[in-house]
């Protein structure tokens, strides 16, 4: 009895296991009038599959070359200590990011008070010079002083204005905290990139930089061309970049500069990109590929993104959508390529579209 239990619930459980199975078949296979099977793709699949509309285009060879993400050299701030002092203590470190203003150091040091003591000489002596410069030109008036004497008291207050603007430039970056101390302030907004200060440090001005500021929202990317490549690469030149961290991510930019001089080390001309950076995911001193596109004339074919190519036997094949439940599989032949595209010799209608993503996994089911 107990056996005829035990094969009872066998039985029971693999029938229920059977219906499971097809149904869930049922989502990906569709059985057709003539009773032969043809593969579905079913909702979760499609989700996944990138679907690309395919057009023709001119053929467009490419040229790579390699180069390096860079600072922005004219959106940085390189600060050198115009006081003497030590270092008290340090409110940042290498890659912060600071707001113009902010506290960055204290710096213990009595030449703060001296910086004040200058802009309130020069304040006074430019006071002074323009009494003086009012004077003479009433006396020049009444031909009693030379005009050259008046051009001279001029050129001595313009002297004086340029030197207060220096200093007051200057205070903006100290703030006096009593005691001897003073604090060094951010100039501007941004991300510090270079740091050589610390606690107990003394610094003169005769220091190295003590920071830098970079507001890593635009970069540079110097780009390397070899003379033999020298004949491909003009200003206004489009360009594609890719670094070694993101190899499937682009960025569309423009050569914006060709540096008319070979570098002695890398024995290479520089041509400058410039890129946005709103993600900052374009770090200075990343390598990078920019994908040159060469100005030429190879007429047009039909270009099939190459993650959409699938490789079987040494032949390359895609697969053609049309709807859910009509796929294809169609070799090409490879006319030309490039990073993005390659162009094939067959002619596709208009409206194809092919596989993207997924397509291997696809190709694999309508081959079963």
């Amino acid at each position: 009895m107990k056996q005829s239990y035990f094969f009872l619930f066998f039985s029971l459980n693999a029938l229920l296991a059977g219906c499971g199975q097809v149904e869930e078949q049922k989502n990906a296979v569709q059985i057709d009038t003539a009773g032969k099977s043809s593969f579905c793709m079913n909702d979760q699949l499609k989700k996944s599959t990138e679907i690309i509309a395919v057009s023709e285009q001119p053929i467009h060879e490419q040229l790579t070359l390699s180069g390096k993400i860079e600072y922005n050299e004219n959106d940085l701030a390189v600060f050198r200590s115009l006081l003497e002092g030590v270092v008290e203590n340090v409110r940042f470190e290498l890659g912060d990011h600071v707001q113009k203003g902010q506290v960055l150091a204290t710096i213990k040091s009595t030449q703060i008070q001296e910086l004040h003591q200058q802009k309130r000489f020069q304040e006074n002596q430019i006071a002074l010079l323009e009494k003086q410069i009012q004077s003479k030109k009433e006396l020049a008036a009444d031909g009693l002083l030379t005009t050259p004497e008046v051009l001279s008291a001029e050129h001595e207050l313009e002297s004086a204005k340029i030197e207060l603007e220096r200093i007051q430039q200057s205070l903006q970056l100290y703030r006096a905290v009593g005691d001897g101390s003073f604090q060094i302030l951010a100039p501007k907004n941004g991300y510090i990139i270079q740091k050589s200060v610390s606690a107990g440090q003394s610094i003169t001005t005769e220091s190295d930089p003590i920071f830098s500021i970079s507001n890593l929202k635009e970069v540079w990317v110097m780009v390397n061309i070899y003379a033999n490549n020298l004949q491909y690469i003009h200003v206004g030149d489009d360009v594609k970049v890719r670094t070694i961290a993101y190899p499937d991510q682009f960025y569309a930019g423009k050569i914006d500069k060709i540096y008319n001089v070979f570098d002695d080390n890398e024995h290479v001309l520089k041509a400058r990109v410039v890129l946005s950076n709103q993600n900052l995911k374009l770090m200075p001193g990343l390598s990078a590929d920019i994908i040159i596109t060469m100005k030429n004339d190879l007429g047009k074919a039909f270009a099939i993104p190459n993650r959409a190519k699938v490789f079987s036997n040494n032949k390359e094949y895609v697969v053609l959508y049309k709807d859910d439940c009509h796929l294809e599989v169609r070799r090409i032949t490879n006319i030309g390529e490039n990073e993005e595209y390659t162009y094939i010799q067959e002619r596709l209608a208009q409206d194809e579209k092919v596989i993207g993503s997924n397509a291997l996994l696809i190709f694999e089911q309508l081959n079963h």
